[in-house]
């Protein structure tokens, strides 16, 4: 697919600069303490704003592509950029929890989640025989936000406070995101591409044929295992340096950069892999390593390689499926209505986000629930190998 007024490479350039922007937001774990420090709030209270943070940004995803279609690419990302940035700004005026989960959690949330899913299905739509890697460098671009500004944020919090960083953070997004949204155009769809491993699917599917299909609940059990498995890690790894590997807190935080490093490499590596074999077994594969590592986790006295090696594995896994889904889905239901329909398996990232802390709360630590996650993995491996895309004849989806 080709642009009449503007070079493809400008097209990724864009995408890269907003993903980069929006991608900032996990650093969000350097804000807690510096929160709990200044208004002495519990730290479960703060930390639970990413949690809605990442429920939020999620939700936003089954109406980003109807808001796509009413204002336009350009106008829908700028748009988000700049309430992304104003969340941020007004964040540095909070003084309660409930403005701060109202303010940082749900309007951050869901103007990332609204630019997130609509820029990234907008370029795969323009690269369309190359979705695995084109998915890989936008969600790359996403992961590489967040590893620059986990530098950047820290600098800022150190000179200038907690405060003032949310407001300096906002500006800079904004500018990122809103100055990204220039350089990108609409895709246009003229007919559905083919797929190597995909020759059966020959159309595009509304979002209420795809959930017609049993793929489309298959898809989704999948992607929560994968995002629970991925985002539960995130949130706790220096805990279990700490708890479970006997690491000092310095060397157990330096677990956080390294999950921002592999987690990135995976998406590049994997995404650029799943277009020349199956993505599929590629998938499958991510889940087999993603069960032994937890399962590891679990039941094997740690020390500094194992933990770290584990640590490396899943990130790099959670990394590859980030990126490989968005392609999945596009080869199984088409490109046309691909926002909206990935909005919908999209919804394992949220609940998956929530899950893992509740399941740990409940069932009291992290080994239990890295068993739990260990056998969702299992069985996310079986639905992989045996899962095909969905068929149609005679108007007939199965």
């Amino acid at each position: 697919m080709k642009s009449k007024d503007i070079h493809p490479a400008f097209l990724i350039l864009g995408t890269i600069i907003v993903q980069m922007g929006l991608g900032t937001i996990y650093t969000w774990s350097l804000f807690n303490q510096p929160l709990v420090n200044k208004f002495d709030w519990e730290l479960s209270s703060v930390a639970i704003t990413f949690s809605i943070t990442s429920f939020a940004l999620a939700f936003a995803t089954l109406f980003a592509g109807r808001l796509q279609e009413k204002w336009g690419i350009r106008k829908l990302i700028a748009l988000s950029g700049f309430i992304l940035g104003l969340g941020l700004i007004l964040t540095s005026q909070v003084s309660s929890l409930l403005m701060l989960y109202l303010l940082a959690g749900i309007v951050v949330g869901f103007a990332d989640g609204t630019a997130y899913i609509t820029s990234l299905s907008n370029l795969i739509k323009w690269f369309p025989n190359r979705k695995g890697l084109i998915s890989g460098v936008s969600v790359s671009a996403y992961g590489l936000g967040s590893l620059i500004f986990k530098y950047i944020n820290t600098a800022l919090i150190n000179h200038v406070g907690i405060s003032q960083t949310f407001f300096y953070w906002g500006i800079i997004v904004m500018v990122m995101v809103v100055g990204g949204s220039l350089l990108l155009r609409e895709a246009i769809i003229e007919e559905t591409p083919m797929n190597t491993e995909n020759t059966q699917n020959k159309r595009d599917y509304t979002v209420k044929e795809m959930l017609v299909t049993k793929q489309a609940y298959l898809l989704f059990i999948m992607f929560f295992t994968a995002c629970m498995s991925g985002l539960y890690l995130i949130s706790i790894v220096k805990d279990i340096g700490v708890q479970l590997a006997g690491l000092n807190v310095a060397v157990a935080a330096n677990a956080v950069a390294m999950i921002a490093i592999f987690n990135t490499v995976g998406r590049l590596i994997l995404g650029s892999l799943s277009d020349k074999v199956s993505r599929l077994k590629v998938i499958a594969f991510t889940f087999l390593i993603t069960a032994i590592a937890v399962l590891i986790l679990s039941f094997v006295q740690l020390n500094y390689e194992i933990f770290f090696a584990c640590v490396a594995a899943i990130a790099f896994c959670f990394g590859g499926n980030i990126t490989i889904f968005p392609a999945i889905v596009g080869d199984f239901f088409g490109l046309k209505n691909h926002s909206k329909n990935y909005g919908i398996v999209y919804q394992g990232f949220g609940l998956g986000a929530l899950a893992g802390s509740f399941i740990a709360a409940f069932l009291g630590g992290f080994k239990p629930t890295f068993i739990i996650i260990g056998i969702l993995c299992i069985l996310s491996f079986i639905i992989a190998i045996v899962i095909k895309p969905p068929s149609h004849s005679k108007g007939k989806i199965n």
